[in-house]
């Protein structure tokens, strides 16, 4: 479990969260949803520890997160951040690989070289392997980045907004494979969701964050309603009910 206790982070006089607490679940997908500047990436980021907090703690497993040396919390945590811009030419292979770094340090042995040939079956990406990422759409290249999370084989995946800038076809790709992963692999996956639809049709569990705090959270009945959508987007939204999915009509 990772738990989130009063965390704050501020810049300046903006508190971009205050006293957030929150408690993530094993073995589930959880989405983070809400407004721009609502506070959702600066809470991935401090999970992940990629920044500083001013107040809070946040334990992961029962252990506080700041207390857990490097290597083993990499082997605990990955994150998948929204900009992902590389200035190396990489095969798809290779950025696959630097997923084994926590475990081989840069020297492969046999068993990364089968941890990376899983995740590029897995995200099916076995035939552009040895393809360069400038050479791939932009749904293989997010596919690639999630190969190489993959491949470091954590039991928490934070990810960050993975289908910004996807089209439809490959946004459901995406989600699939993480499903597959909580369902097949048991793993536990935190994204920052824009998609309402998305967050609806693939999560178990939601996170609802406006100015810096949690407005509301729980399964996606409890979350996926008018009231709840309204108070956290301030916009008028229509929910129905259709193939047994909550379906948002906010245009």
């Amino acid at each position: 479990m990772i738990e989130v206790k009063s965390v704050v982070k501020q810049y300046g006089r903006k508190r971009v969260l205050d006293n957030v607490s929150l408690k993530i679940e094993k073995g589930k997908i959880t989405s983070f949803i809400g407004p721009n500047g609502a506070g959702k990436s600066t809470l991935l980021s401090i999970i992940s520890r990629l920044i500083g907090k001013d107040g809070g703690q946040v334990y992961l497993d029962g252990e506080l997160v700041d207390g857990i040396d490097c290597n083993s919390f990499a082997r605990k945590l990955s994150i998948l951040r929204q900009s992902n811009h590389l200035n190396v030419r990489l095969t798809v292979r290779e950025l696959v690989s630097f997923g084994r770094f926590p475990y081989s340090e840069g020297k492969l042995r046999a068993e990364d070289l089968d941890h990376i040939e899983r995740a590029l079956e897995y995200t099916q990406l076995k035939e552009e392997a040895d393809k360069y990422l400038d050479e791939l759409s932009g749904g293989q290249r997010q596919r690639a980045f999630i190969a190489m999370v993959i491949a470091q084989d954590t039991e928490y995946i934070l990810l960050d907004e993975p289908l910004n800038n996807l089209d439809v076809k490959h946004s459901v790709e995406i989600m699939k494979i993480l499903r597959r992963l909580v369902g097949e692999l048991g793993k536990t996956v935190v994204i920052v969701m824009h998609d309402i639809n998305f967050a609806s049709c693939y999560s178990d569990y939601i996170v609802a964050f406006n100015k810096g705090q949690i407005v509301k959270e729980g399964n996606v009945e409890e979350i996926i309603n008018k009231d709840v959508l309204e108070d956290v987007y301030d916009t008028n939204f229509v929910v129905q009910d259709i193939m047994n999915r909550r379906i948002c009509f906010y245009y």
